[in-house]
């Protein structure tokens, strides 16, 4: 009877240290969270202004100075289409800096990348909605102002972007995430958004 009690109290003890110890990891991975995460925002804004700002801002403004000229080959729907492009891709552009900061703990840099995968918001529709905002609103540009040339730079700009995706995005994001990342690619397109959201798994829903 002794015995019992004392392997009874033995196990309480051991209980009461596992749960202690699971509550320091989870005090301790938060406060990481909570002094990570204005670095990362600061980290974002800067990497926001210096690479979106100057691809789909100082450039196109470079080739075209932003001038309208006679619509291309004529037709002022492609003006509209301009618009359009335009006033989609900035909230994307946004919208994945801020999940990359506040989800992800990190930027979009690859020398300063996230702690975890981000697969919320535009993510559950299209794989890289930050680079698909980057050329709409590229060429948006091109289609507003009628330049062909800011057209010409907005399909350069995609291709770097398809580049480097595959030759360096994709496979480290892969050897990061492993078969989360699969997954996510499994489901979610790389290019061209699907009609609804990828709904994921209990482990990436957020």
């Amino acid at each position: 009877m002794a015995l019992s009690a004392r392997n009874s109290g033995i196990l309480r003890h051991g209980r009461l240290c596992a749960t202690e110890s699971s509550r320091q990891r989870i005090d301790s991975s938060r406060r990481k969270s909570f002094t990570r995460r204005p670095a990362a925002i600061l980290g974002s804004f800067l990497f926001l202004l210096l690479a979106p700002g100057f691809v789909a801002g100082v450039f196109p403004w470079w080739l075209s100075h932003w001038r309208m000229q006679a619509p291309l080959l004529g037709v002022a729907a492609f003006r509209i289409a301009g618009v359009v492009l335009i006033v989609a891709g900035v909230p994307m552009i946004l919208d994945s800096f801020a999940r990359f900061a506040i989800q992800g703990l990190g930027t979009p840099a690859p020398v300063l990348p996230t702690n975890h995968l981000v697969v919320t918001g535009l993510y559950r529709y299209v794989r890289n909605p930050m680079y698909v905002g980057v050329a709409a609103v590229i060429f948006g540009q091109g289609l507003l102002f009628g330049y062909v040339s800011v057209l010409e730079y907005g399909l350069a700009v995609w291709l770097a972007f398809h580049v480097f995706v595959l030759g360096y995005e994709e496979p480290k994001l892969r050897s990061s995430f492993g078969d989360e990342y699969r997954e996510f690619c499994a489901n979610v397109p790389r290019w061209i958004p699907r009609v609804g959201p990828w709904k994921g798994t209990k482990s990436s829903s957020g």
